[in-house]
């Protein structure tokens, strides 16, 4: 098939994730105050929009505490920059089972199964533009954990975001979680054209080769918006190959935590090396009014 290369791109940086990377590098941000921080320094490097999770100030650990998120999205809206905000909404549906002759009961380090409602409350509270929405359930490269996310809940969840008025983010790990957001869609759960984000090289979900790449590209309905992203060293190929393919892009310590072999990165540096890539193709970076008006988002002013 022929180039369609992206003329605009949008870059989201993904700010700290729930991997447990917080003692891999001093860079991983943990408190609110330190995630806005970052998320406010990617603004200014070219991130439209910042994806964020929240973790424990003290052990670093993932969490899903409101309050938490509550002050992330407070100080990132308070902020001396224009960013559109997208939140997770993956937390709440992890699983690890005993070993293989026992499975049951889970164990419960690692188990941290909440239902609908409580994995969207954040979202209700804080109303971000965007939130995530996981689009299937997989197997990930730890033994025994799942990630779990039923037809039945997703189709909870979608209902919930769409009544909000909040822009699910379908993050697909695989060409049959694209399948499954389809459905949703026709089944007036989400509404169209919908986004997503195209998940490459987490085990075991999509290979991290550009066959497949095409392959979930070429699922994607056409009047859709996609990103994509991969991770550690292939982060900044992925750039380019999600601009040839007609996509966006995200980078961030999320996925990656080098600049370059040795040197360990701070999100502004990975959206700052993003944006060098793209304008280098003749490409222009959109801004987060720009993306706006693309998918169709509602600002919401700062608390107070």
């Amino acid at each position: 098939m022929p180039l369609a290369m992206s003329g605009e791109v949008f870059i989201t940086c993904a700010i700290t994730g729930s991997g447990a990377t917080e003692d891999r590098s001093p860079h991983v941000p943990r408190s609110p105050e330190q995630i806005a921080q970052s998320a406010v320094d990617a603004a200014k490097a070219g991130a439209a929009i910042v994806h964020c999770h929240v973790r424990d100030p003290e052990t670093g650990a993932p969490a899903r505490d409101l309050d938490l998120y509550r002050e992330v999205t407070d100080r990132i809206r308070a902020a001396d920059v224009d960013v559109v905000l997208n939140l997770t909404a993956g937390m709440g549906g992890d699983i690890t089972f005993g070993d293989v002759e026992s499975p049951l009961p889970v164990v419960p380090q690692g188990t941290d199964m909440i239902g609908a409602s409580a994995r969207v409350a954040h979202i209700a509270a804080c109303l971000p533009e965007i939130c995530t929405l996981d689009c299937g359930t997989m197997n990930f490269a730890e033994a025994d954990y799942v990630m779990t996310n039923t037809p039945g809940m997703l189709a909870a969840m979608g209902r919930q975001m769409t009544a909000l008025g909040v822009k699910p983010e379908i993050e697909a790990f695989d060409t049959g979680h694209l399948w499954h957001a389809k459905r949703l869609v026709e089944e007036g759960v989400l509404e169209a054209p919908a986004l997503v984000q195209l998940c490459m090289g987490v085990p075991w979900g999509a290979p991290n080769d550009l066959s497949t790449f095409m392959a979930m590209v070429n699922n994607i309905p056409p009047d859709w918006t996609f990103s994509a992203f991969s991770l550690g060293r292939a982060q900044m190929p992925y750039v380019a190959a999600a601009v040839l393919a007609g996509g966006h892009v995200r980078v961030g310590l999320e996925d990656n935590l080098w600049l370059e072999k040795g040197v360990l990165a701070q999100n502004w540096q990975l959206v700052d090396r993003a944006r060098g890539i793209i304008e280098g193709m003749g490409a222009r970076i959109m801004g987060p009014d720009r993306v706006r008006a693309l998918l169709g988002l509602t600002k919401r002013a700062p608390a107070g």
